[in-house]
Order: structure tokens, then sequence, then C-alpha cells
């Protein structure tokens, strides 16, 4: 499966998870596989449908 082929989050799931550095609401980027914070300007993974947390895996926007 590609990154472009992820499965969809689930919705409840994206309404609880915060970016760790602002925690602010974070946004689904389907087509990059990312979840992304706006407010700290960066992309965070999403590895075999589990959100990568850290900002270590983090990239930069």
């Amino acid at each position: 499966m590609t990154q472009t082929q992820e499965k969809a989050i689930d919705p409840w799931l994206l309404s609880i998870l915060v970016c760790p550095v602002t925690r602010t609401p974070l946004t689904h980027d389907a087509q990059a596989g990312e979840l992304v914070s706006d407010a700290a300007g960066l992309a965070f993974p999403i590895r075999d449908g589990v959100p990568v947390l850290l900002v270590e895996a983090a990239r930069p926007l």
C-alpha cells in the first residue's frame, strides 16, 4: 500500500488527536498520508494506518 492509498483515518480518532507541539487540532491530508499541524508548520506521517506524532518524524511544511 502506497502513501496515497492509505486508509481513511477514523473521524473519531482525528477529532481527539492534537499536535504534540501546540496542542491544536490536526487536519488529515489523505493524498500525502499525513496529519498536518498548521500551527506548528509540521506534517506527521501515517505509517501502516498509525499516526506517528513524534516531532522527530515530522517534516516541515
